[in-house]
């Protein structure tokens, strides 16, 4: 693809930033284009200007950097790049704020739908700044004692929600790995090595994120994805959520949950009795990871034994795939012909399970 190629000679000083962004901008334009065209009514902007789905956003707060490399993720032995807290965490600009607005202006520029189409923001949790380096990972001299930590950490959230507020934002996605892995046994296994409390960190993370989005205004909606690992159709953690269902669906201040349900490693729909009435859950019943089509009656299915569950059945659920098609510029193993049908698919489901206005 041309971005990565213009990626790549940037990293070697061959090119500008400024021509990587101008190539991002027209792939962007396009991807948008073919969202609209597919029928989807919340867009994003793909991604199109990261290497991974969290570090791209992170090290642009001050205090963070990238280093090394964690250790061998099982089971599929892929180790990302990790987060190290070298000082102070701050928010010296807003991050997404132009990414944001140019993603709007695509949107309302494009004369191919005749619907409304929600522009959605998409950035990692603040879980990702701990948890998988945990105590070890942040600066003893800046944060001897971890409160202040998470305090600064919620600040800094709050201050780039506000800024992409401020640019019309009025929908954000936080792609949370950490409660989904906390699902997991190994995971768990390995977070007590590093010395947590399993008994207490669910909550903690729940308290961080309430913190985090505690300024925004009433018509900015939150909503939070547990991924369970994205990388070349591969995936890192099962486990159902039943361990973190209480504290995600009682204690968590999101309006709607966006949860990957593509197999049988993530458990049965019987967590989803803890949703209150007055939140969704985003089903990830479709596999953003296999190259060949869902079977369509299955997923209805499934869509009908998830809304036994809910106290208020289907008008509670919606339909997804599991996760997006690409968390890192590696991309999953499929094609783009092969992603597009799947969006289709998608659209064409939701429209025979909820009819045909989905603007609901």
């Amino acid at each position: 693809m041309a971005i990565l190629k213009a990626r790549e000679k940037v990293a070697k000083n061959q090119s500008s930033l400024e021509e990587l962004r101008k190539i991002e901008d027209k792939f962007i334009a396009d991807v948008v284009n073919k969202q609209l065209s597919a029928g989807l009514q919340s867009i994003t902007d793909g991604e199109f200007r990261r290497a991974y789905f969290h570090l791209d956003f992170l090290q642009h707060f001050s205090g963070i950097e990238i280093k090394g490399q964690t250790g061998t993720i099982r089971p599929h032995g892929f180790s990302p790049p990790v987060l190290a807290v070298t000082g102070k965490l701050g928010h010296p600009k807003p991050i997404q704020a132009d990414d944001f607005e140019f993603l709007e202006h695509s949107i309302a520029a494009n004369e191919s739908h005749n619907f409304p189409a929600t522009t959605k923001v998409c950035i990692p949790s603040p879980t990702m700044v701990h948890f998988r380096g945990g105590r070890a990972s942040i600066d003893i001299e800046a944060y001897p004692d971890l409160d202040p930590f998470f305090e600064d950490l919620a600040y800094v959230y709050q201050q780039e929600l506000d800024a992409l507020y401020r640019a019309g934002c009025r929908f954000v996605q936080l792609d949370d790995t950490n409660l989904a892995y906390l699902c997991d046994p190994d995971m768990r296994k390995a977070a007590v090595e590093r010395n947590e409390d399993l008994a207490t960190l669910p909550r903690k993370y729940a308290e961080l994120i309430n913190a985090a989005i505690s300024k925004r205004p009433k018509d900015m909606k939150i909503g939070i994805h547990l991924c369970r690992g994205n990388y070349r159709s591969k995936w890192f953690a099962s486990g159902g959520y039943e361990l973190v269902a209480d504290v995600l669906f009682k204690e968590l201040n999101v309006d709607a949950y966006f949860l990957e349900y593509d197999d049988a490693r993530s458990g049965d729909f019987k967590p989803l009795r803890h949703l209150p009435e007055n939140k969704v859950v985003v089903l990830g019943l479709m596999s953003s990871k296999k190259s060949s089509l869902d079977d369509k009656q299955e997923i209805i299915e499934r869509l009908k034994q998830a809304a036994e569950v809910c106290p208020k059945g289907l008008d509670q659920l919606c339909l997804s795939h599991q996760c997006g098609f690409s968390s890192t510029a590696e991309g999953n193993e499929l094609t783009e012909d092969q992603q597009w049908a799947k969006i289709r698919l998608e659209v064409k489901i939701a429209k025979q399970v909820w009819g045909e206005d989905l603007s609901r």
